[in-house]
């Protein structure tokens, strides 16, 4: 009943307003804006694919141009005093653990004392690890271990006093017969100890420096031309006597390179100078320090192979460009994990392999 009510008022209300649509001539236009502009043509702008002005056209600044003031102007036309070095944050100059109550920041930051830039590329070997290698090299180590089956025992290898003797007890332990360096143990591989690499080291030995010292020169013109390092020139330990060496000649340079440029350097490796070899044969078997680093040599001629030795061969004197011994440092703990790093990235060995 309400509704029925309500409606006389609702009608009332309709009637009694004023119609405010008014009558329009049929057209094919949208609305009245298209109309003002049928009207008023206005041109359209050409815009140009390539730019036609170049930068060389633009004024040069000189430095009468710019108006420099002097800082110590500057410094007193200021209203407020700058707040002085002693309140600055100033990182510490060592690490004393991770217990101390003054800790350095991160090396991203840039108030940090080992603050490095970047990093600025993603090296092509390095996401080919990440994406394939990584996930191959579990796959390849992977060893089933039914469940229930005991825990190997570890292997002893220090060896215990006897007790003939009061002077023996409470002693350390002795290392192993026959040698007192201790290698790490080799565990299996898993999600959280995947090898990879660590660094790159070269070291070139010129034994005819001692009498011309453009060997160094060539040879560190060498290595820092296909590392992008500054190589650091080594003197020798001992003296020779039959080989005319004196201890602290000039005789070597080396270089180390760490992070994403040693991925690059290998990656150039594999893909511009082991190809170029005539009848490579791959790496020896035999090669390793049982700790996870792979080393090789290269000759005289294979460091002409270098691309950045190619492009600028005639800087290079052949004569005086000497061979390299390369290392290939890894986190693996053994020969056997480290190899299969290499098989993985592209490195073939040959001849009998020795763990």
């Amino acid at each position: 009943m309400a509704a029925l009510r309500e409606m006389p008022r609702a009608g009332r209300q309709l009637l009694g307003v004023v119609p405010r649509w008014k009558p329009c001539p049929a057209s094919f236009q949208r609305c009245a804006s298209t109309e003002a502009v049928a009207s008023a043509p206005q041109p359209i702008p050409v815009i140009p694919d390539i730019e036609q002005d170049s930068g060389l056209t633009a004024p040069i600044i000189t430095r009468e141009d710019v108006n420099i003031t002097a800082p110590r102007k500057r410094a007193s036309r200021r209203n407020y005093e700058l707040p002085h070095e002693r309140y600055r944050y100033h990182p510490p100059k060592f690490y004393r653990g991770p217990l101390h109550p003054v800790q350095p920041p991160p090396s991203s930051d840039p108030v940090a004392r080992d603050f490095v830039p970047g990093p600025f590329n993603f090296p092509r070997l390095k996401q080919t690890y990440r994406s394939t290698i990584r996930s191959d090299i579990m796959t390849l180590a992977y060893q089933h271990t039914p469940p229930g089956t005991p825990d190997k025992p570890e292997r002893i290898r220090l060896r215990e006093w006897d007790d003939s003797s009061p002077y023996m007890k409470n002693r350390p332990k002795r290392g192993p017969r026959g040698s007192e360096v201790l290698f790490p143990l080799e565990k299996e591989i898993n999600w959280q100890n995947i090898p990879e690499i660590r660094a790159v080291h070269l070291a070139t030995f010129m034994p005819l420096a001692k009498k011309n010292a453009d060997h160094l020169i060539v040879g560190r013109a060498v290595l820092q031309t296909i590392t992008g390092v500054r190589p650091v020139i080594t003197k020798t330990k001992t003296s020779v006597a039959q080989w005319g060496v004196t201890r602290g000649d000039r005789m070597g340079v080396k270089v180390s390179v760490h992070g994403d440029q040693a991925y690059e350097f290998v990656d150039k490796l594999i893909h511009l100078v082991f190809p170029k070899i005539k009848d490579w044969k791959g790496i020896s078997g035999t090669t390793g320090d049982s700790t996870g680093n792979i080393g090789w040599g290269f000759t005289p001629q294979d460091m002409l192979y270098f691309p950045e030795v190619e492009a600028n061969y005639s800087l290079y004197p052949s004569k005086m460009v000497s061979g390299c011994r390369f290392v290939l440092e890894t986190t693996a703990k053994s020969d056997r994990h480290a190899r299969l790093l290499c098989q993985a990235l592209g490195i073939p060995f040959y001849g009998k392999l020795v763990d």
